[in-house]
């Protein structure tokens, strides 16, 4: 069996984000639009990782949980232990009440409190861009690398500076964005595809596939979602759903990273 022991203690929980999951888990704001992420992500999940679900595999953060049924419910029906991961006190209480199999810790990325070749598997959906800079970003590289086994996959998104809606986001100051309605918390550093892609190979990673996703314009969608959800039928809103993921076809155009939100990748530990 794959031990998973401590190689290094968690951070300090953060207060910022332990506000910020509180605020998001009693309003539930977004609700149909973090169903729609969700449906991205698993459907880049279902592409990229071994249908037996073999390994140990830890998620790198339990807000998509905390606030919507996020990733671990279709995770959790393969055959591998699942572990996840959060900084906030209030999304780890909130996600172990809601998925009683699932494993959580409090723990940073930047040092994560597992042994050496301890995972299969890490999947970090929108983690790593909350931080300061594009070192802190390495940083979790490096670890995810450390907690990997060789062979170990890593399935990875970040906000896209390349799509020019992102960018123009990233650049205005967070107290606009906030009172817009815009963003919940502050925007971190990220990097593109070009700048991703050196990190990985800086870490140790072998890229496998590189691309982006979210493909639908977004302020747009959050917007009329919204509105469905308060007002529309149960049936409207899933047709709705399944219009939103349509716009995920563009992923195959040559203009894939003006477009997407989310730079996506999948790399192993060679």
């Amino acid at each position: 069996m794959t031990r998973i022991g401590t190689s290094a203690s968690p951070s300090q929980p953060s207060h910022h984000w332990d506000t910020v999951a509180a605020a998001w888990q009693q309003a539930q704001p977004d609700a149909l639009w973090r169903a729609h992420g969700d449906a991205v992500n698993l459907a880049l999940l279902a592409r990229w990782l071994p249908p037996d679900g073999a390994g140990v595999l830890l998620k790198t953060d339990l807000f998509d949980e905390a606030v919507g049924d996020g990733l671990y419910p279709r995770l959790a029906g393969a055959a591998r232990p699942i572990v996840g991961m959060d900084v906030a006190p209030a999304t780890l209480k909130v996600a172990r009440a809601k998925y009683h199999g699932l494993l959580a810790v409090g723990a940073d990325v930047r040092r994560l409190p597992f042994a050496d070749s301890a995972l299969e598997v890490v999947v970090s959906n929108s983690t790593l861009d909350h931080f300061d800079s594009q070192d802190d970003i390495v940083a979790g590289l490096r670890e995810f690398h450390r907690v990997l086994r060789r062979g170990g996959e890593l399935v990875l998104t970040l906000d896209n500076p390349a799509n020019p809606l992102v960018a123009l986001r990233n650049a205005l100051p967070f107290p606009v964005l906030h009172r817009l309605g815009l963003v919940p918390y502050p925007i971190g550093a990220t990097c593109g595809p070009r700048r991703l892609r050196r990190m990985l190979r800086q870490t140790g990673f072998e890229l496998r596939q590189l691309t982006a996703v979210m493909h639908c314009p977004r302020v747009i969608a959050v917007a009329v979602a919204r509105a469905v959800k308060r007002f529309a039928p149960t049936r409207s809103q899933e047709r709705f759903l399944r219009f939103l993921m349509n716009f995920e076809r563009m992923e195959n155009w040559p203009t894939r990273f003006l477009t997407g939100h989310f730079v996506a990748v999948h790399a192993v530990k060679p």
